[in-house]
């Protein structure tokens, strides 16, 4: 049997068939991509399979003419198809499905480059090193720059013999795509070394010069953007080479002769886009490098071949700033206008050209630049007059003029117009935020003038609807803040009215009281005052605000009102802005300068110790050292207060001042107070101040007050002994002796208003004081004046007090004679007091006796002139009466006592002569003649005195 006539599956198939197969069959769901549901990536898996076993098999073995050839015929396929998936909108996707798709594209040539270049097929190695450029191309564009140069570096060989037309061109097209991936790796080195290696190639014709100088330029502007730092390449002799090779290419001997392939004619290409091109980015590497003359050269070998109406707008651009860098901004402002006549230009390229130019020019030319703007941007005008005047605002130039001239911008009708329309809404809040914050910041320095006129300005800016409300109230009250500031206040109380009506809150209330007080109207912002207190979202931090206002102005009545106000609102557990014991001291101290308002500060510091009472102490006043001042300072200054009343003898308010001050030091925990001693101060001068008022009213102490001096008088004498001298101090001044001694004179006082049965506890009161240390002569004299006066004068007590006080003056180093004077005046005329029947009394005698005793050896003018007189003619017309009742012995006694003192006495010279004459007179007829109640049985003898008269020393 023959070979041929076996069946079909005795025949044996082909060598690689089932590649073959799996080849079709993967090409045809390739090609069949808008029916087929195989996903891309499991044809890129089945295509990697097929390359990894026709790998294999070329390896083992070569493949015959006529597999290569169909292999061949299949790839030409995949490339078709994977074209026409790339050109297809469906399978447009995401970087990673784009990756896939560019992965299925190389497949077609790696097929082909395994295969094997067959002989038949024209240019066979060119094709593959083409589909191997084209699809370096699309990783290239995804970025993946090592999977790119992978492509180039496979097909470089195939066509780096370069033998045909083809092959260079192709070879052209590889070494400036590895230019560019080199470029785009950051190796600019490795490009420049591949685009000069490239020269020859483009030598052959215009296109490929033209191709290479896209790629200089290309290869220049990744330099210029990236700023590479290899000193061996550079932008402009890049974009220079570009330009050299456009000259070249243009020019008819530029390129070397060859025959075009395929039959096709020699063409020159359109190079002057390119040239261009190369002009302007050679410009800007000149702008960046500050060469300012080279930027212009640049721009007007551009502009030379061309029109206004073909420029491209960064031309203008660069133009204006190399003007500005060279400093001539006339023709920067020119090339402005230039640029805005370009129809080509952006509304935000001619925006950013004109911040620019506004930032050289200054704000002056702001208005000009922003009336063309307006006249230019049709769709974004309002959001260009925003750039223009935040640049006017963030520019140089003095701080006023700025201002101004931002003001005369924002005003314009013009500028206003662009603005309209909901459309602009964003950029209407940008442009108020803008003249707000610009108007805030003359505000802080204090140029309440032109902060003003910003924030006014800026209100055209703020539309009327609901949602502005807040906006415009914001804008009312800081223009009425500036013209209060700047005296203006009739005009700030109309923008506060304003911006109440707007949004009335308490912000608006406070500004209220404010311009009242600097108006000097108290009623006014008073009541002000109370309808803040009623305001919705009111806040108690106002109040205190407002009292400092208020201090501010001097008007303390408002302050006092304020913080009365304040007062009235503490709560338990309601925030405040201050403890309440701060507003109190703060109320008591406002109300301590004005006059006549002791009833007040006596209210509020009985409300102080009430609160204090039901709160406690340290939650009252604070805990620790702070706590300690608040409670020491209400003490002294209700023991300030209680001084200065007494001085403008207010006893009644003075008593209970010293009484809150006894309550406030004696509030201290502290077991060695340090303030005892001031509470037994406090406590005695309440008392004292009792006693003063009931003297000066004339108004008798009730039962109650009597009782609650002797509490208070008997707390303190325990106390006395903290404030008492250790040593006996002569000083009359020294605040311990006159406290002390005011407890005594206070309880002899107060022991005087239970009757005659007091008396002994007068005396032994005055005795004790009269043995401390403390005692003094002229405290003495007091008590013992004070003793002999009244409806029940107590006699003993007043003798004690002024026999010791004279005894005790005495014994002094320094003899105060004039109080001794006094006390012998008031010793005598107690005495005389004493002798009721008439009868001899030594008593009276004996004070004289002693006041002889004192004045002999005095020097002239040591005892009061009219003490003494006092005393000699006190002495001599004592003896009136005894004479009368024929009682010469004593009259003898009394005339000797008088004419002695006078002689020792000045003053009393003048009448020694007559005193003495009416003496010896007296002896005389008197002779030895016994007294007439000398002897019980002898009757008197009336012409005794009858027989001389004597003259009386008055």
């Amino acid at each position: 049997m023959k070979i041929s006539e076996l069946s079909p599956e005795y025949r044996q198939l082909p060598p690689h068939a089932g590649l073959i197969t799996d080849l079709n069959k993967a090409v045809t769901d390739v090609e069949s991509f808008a029916t087929s549901a195989t996903p891309p990536e499991k044809l890129a898996a089945d295509l990697r399979r097929i390359l990894t076993n026709l790998a294999s098999a070329a390896s083992s073995s070569s493949f015959p003419e006529a597999f290569t050839v169909q292999i061949w015929r299949i790839g030409t396929r995949l490339w078709n198809a994977a074209v026409d998936r790339a050109n297809s909108t469906a399978l447009a996707g995401s970087p990673a499905a784009l990756a896939v798709e560019a992965e299925i594209r190389q497949a077609a040539p790696e097929l082909l480059l395994l295969a094997g270049i067959p002989d038949g097929i024209p240019s066979a190695a060119a094709k593959v090193a083409s589909f191997f450029h084209r699809s370096g191309l699309a990783w290239l564009d995804l970025g993946r720059v090592d999977l790119a140069s992978a492509c180039f570096e496979k097909a470089t060989p195939l066509v780096s013999a370069a033998a045909t037309e083809d092959d260079r061109g192709v070879l052209l097209e590889l070494n400036l795509a590895r230019a560019r991936a080199a470029s785009d790796a950051g190796d600019q080195a490795l490009a420049v070394a591949l685009l000069r290696r490239s020269k020859l190639l483009a030598a052959a014709s215009p296109e490929g010069a033209k191709s290479l100088a896209q790629g200089y330029l290309s290869i220049g502007e990744a330099t210029l953007s990236a700023k590479h730092s290899n000193p061996a390449v550079e932008a402009s002799s890049l974009f220079t080479e570009a330009l050299d090779l456009c000259e070249k290419a243009a020019s008819p001997s530029g390129a070397s002769p060859r025959t075009p392939p395929y039959g096709a004619t020699p063409k020159t290409p359109n190079l002057e886009g390119l040239k261009r091109r190369c002009l302007r980015f050679l410009a800007l590497e000149r702008l960046e490098a500050q060469d300012y003359e080279g930027v212009l050269r640049c721009i007007r070998v551009s502009r030379a071949s061309i029109g206004p109406e073909e420029e491209h707008p960064s031309i203008g651009v660069m133009a204006m700033r190399a003007w500005i860098g060279s400093g001539n901004v006339a023709e920067a402002d020119k090339e402005l206008e230039r640029l805005m006549d370009n129809a080509l230009a952006t509304e935000n390229l001619c925006v950013s050209a004109a911040e620019a130019y506004l930032a050289a020019a200054g704000p002056e030319a702001a208005r000009k630049v922003l009336i063309a703007l307006a006249a230019r941007c049709r769709a974004g005008g309002a959001a260009a007059a925003v750039r223009v005047v935040k640049q006017v605002i963030d520019g140089g130039g003095g701080e006023i003029g700025r201002a101004r001239a931002i003001a005369e911008l924002v005003s314009d009708e013009r500028v206003v117009a662009l603005f309209d329309g909901p459309g602009n809404t964003h950029e209407r809040g940008t442009m108020h935020a803008l003249l707000w914050n610009c108007g805030t910041e003359h505000f802080h320095t204090k140029n309440y003038d032109t902060s003003a006129d910003l924030i006014e300005r800026s209100m055209l800016y703020v539309s009327r609807d609901e949602e502005s409300r807040s906006r415009r109230a914001d804008c009312f009250r800081v223009l009425s803040i500036c013209h209060i500031a700047l005296q203006h206040l009739d005009r700030a109380l109309e923008f506060i009215n304003e911006a109440y009506k707007v949004e009335p809150n308490i912000k608006c209330a406070f500004l209220k009281v404010k311009i009242h007080l600097q108006k000097r109207e108290e009623d006014e912002a008073i009541k002000q005052m109370k309808t803040m207190v009623g305001c919705a979202d009111f806040n108690p931090e106002f109040l205190t605000l407002t009292a400092h206002e208020a201090l501010a102005c001097n008007s303390f009545g408002v302050a006092v009102a304020s913080l009365t106000s304040l007062l009235g609102l503490y709560s338990a557990g309601r925030p405040m802005p201050m403890p309440e014991v701060a507003v109190l001291r703060n109320l008591i101290e406002l109300l301590s300068r004005e006059p006549g308002a002791e009833a007040e500060i006596l209210k509020y510091s009985r409300l102080a110790k009430q609160r204090m009472a039901d709160r406690g102490m340290e939650r009252f006043f604070g805990s620790g050292i702070v706590g300690g001042r608040e409670l020491n300072w209400f003490a002294v200054t209700s023991w300030n207060m209680g001084l200065r009343v007494s001085k403008e003898k207010k006893y009644n308010f003075g008593a209970e001042f010293f009484e809150l001050a006894a309550e406030f030091f004696g509030s201290s925990n502290a077991e060695c107070d340090e303030n005892q001693p001031k509470v037994c101060k406090a406590l005695i001068m309440t008392v004292t101040t009792m006693l003063n008022a009931e003297e000066l009213n004339n108004s008798p102490l009730s039962d109650s007050d009597i009782k609650k001096g002797v509490e208070m008088l008997s707390r303190a004498g325990k106390l006395l002994p903290l404030i008492s001298p250790s040593v006996p101090v002569a000083s009359d001044q020294l605040e311990a002796n006159n406290f002390l001694y005011l407890h005594t004179f206070n309880s002899y006082q107060l022991l005087g208003r239970m009757g005659t049965t007091a008396h002994p506890q007068q005396l032994q009161l005055v005795k004790n004081f009269a043995s401390s240390k403390a005692c003094t002569p002229v405290h003495l004299l007091t008590l013992g004046v004070t003793a002999s006066k009244g409806a029940l004068p107590n006699m003993l007590a007043a003798e004690f007090s002024l026999k010791t006080c004279i005894t005790t003056a005495l014994a002094s180093q320094s003899p105060n004679y004039r109080v001794i004077s006094c006390a012998l005046r008031k010793l005598a005329c107690l005495t005389g007091l004493q002798d009721l029947n008439g009868r001899k009394s030594h008593a009276a005698y004996d004070v004289f006796q002693q006041a002889y005793q004192i004045v002999v050896g005095l020097k002239d003018g040591e005892y009061p002139l009219e003490e003494g007189q006092w005393l000699a003619a006190t002495a001599w017309n004592m003896s009136c009466l005894p004479l009368r009742l024929h009682q010469a012995k004593m009259a003898r006694k009394w005339m000797k006592m008088g004419l002695d003192l006078a002689r020792h006495l000045e003053g009393m010279k003048e009448h020694i002569a007559s005193m003495q004459t009416t003496f010896e007179n007296f002896e005389r007829m008197s002779g030895d003649q016994p007294d007439e109640y000398s002897q019980e049985d002898e009757a008197p003898k009336p012409n005794m005195s009858g027989s001389m008269s004597q003259p009386v020393l008055v």
